[in-house]
């Protein structure tokens, strides 16, 4: 495994990273929670430390089976989880209010069953609250010692320079993949502001590890076609071309496809970390294996290439 430091943090992370919405049990179809116990361990017996959750994941529910996987071995993690989103049954609530913000971390730390937090992460923005009244009480966490780092997900340029203006954040956390490619600009903006960058949906929901053969037909209560618009025409065709590409790439190596969609985002120098989800402990070890090899410059541009034929960019 390889690492990187986060930003200006002292946190040195591994460049893959373990998403742990799919073990919130609620929104990703139907996962056995000793499983995701396993696939936790495991992931952190293959060189994985960071492992990046939140209380929206299952209304607090993955943060309670990430506690229980590490127990005994809090001081081999990098514990990454949220706040700003609260849940109403299937409905998802934006909420910065300070009160909020206490209530969530104090869960959180009560869930996750550790002393403090090494990222703390604004989950997305609240536009009904100042966010000044957000880094105050934030920073009186910080200042208890709930938290070490302060981090946010899904912010754009402008509310990343207002919240650099009130308080020294380390990292941002946007959805990048080569399906989702629109938030390069706000990526390249933390580069040249030396922060850290947690890419989520490294893997576009699955459709890059090249395991769909046909557009796949969820069982209830997964809820990835309706989430992620690449299980759709006209985007499902386009994919399964790219995919073809990463295929060919990856047969050269004796690779799994996934291998190569991972490195694709590592291989960024703006990129930290890919957060890659994972259901099972095979699933996390292939994903950290993929730290073990690196794609050529060539195979890079090749990849380019075939994304802006198949994309129009």
């Amino acid at each position: 495994m390889r690492y990187k430091k986060l930003g200006s943090s002292d946190l040195n992370v591994s460049v893959v990273g373990l998403g742990t919405w799919a073990m919130g049990n609620d929104f990703w179809g139907k996962v056995d929670d000793d499983m995701s116990i396993y696939t936790i361990q495991k992931a952190i017996d293959c060189g994985i430390n960071l492992i990046d959750t939140a209380p929206a994941y299952g209304d607090g529910h993955a943060e309670r089976i990430v506690g229980k996987a590490i127990k005994g071995r809090r001081d081999s993690v990098i514990i990454a989880t949220k706040c700003g989103t609260l849940r109403d049954g299937k409905n998802f609530i934006r909420s910065l209010k300070p009160k909020d913000i206490r209530k969530q971390i104090e869960n959180s730390l009560r869930f996750l069953d550790i002393d403090f937090i090494d990222l703390y992460q604004i989950h997305w923005p609240d536009p009904s609250t100042p966010l000044e009244e957000s880094v105050n009480e934030l920073l009186k966490l910080k200042e208890e010692g709930k938290f070490r780092w302060l981090g946010v997900s899904n912010f754009n340029i402008d509310l990343l320079n207002k919240i650099m203006s009130l308080t020294e954040i380390v990292s941002l956390q946007p959805p990048y993949s080569l399906l989702q490619r629109d938030t390069e600009e706000v990526i390249t903006f933390c580069h040249e502001k030396g922060l850290g960058v947690l890419s989520y949906g490294s893997l576009g929901a699955g459709v890059l590890s090249g395991k769909f053969k046909e557009q796949p037909k969820f069982e209830e209560g997964d809820n990835r076609s309706k989430f992620y618009p690449f299980f759709r025409e006209p985007l499902w065709s386009k994919s399964m071309q790219l995919v073809d590409v990463l295929r060919d790439i990856a047969a050269r190596h004796d690779k799994p496809v996934a291998h190569v969609a991972i490195n694709w985002v590592n291989q960024q120098d703006r990129i930290t970390t890919a957060l890659v989800g994972a259901k099972t402990p095979e699933q996390a070890e292939q994903n950290a294996m993929s730290a073990s090899w690196e794609l050529s410059q060539d195979e890079i541009d090749e990849i380019n290439t075939a994304y802006d034929r198949i994309f129009g960019k």
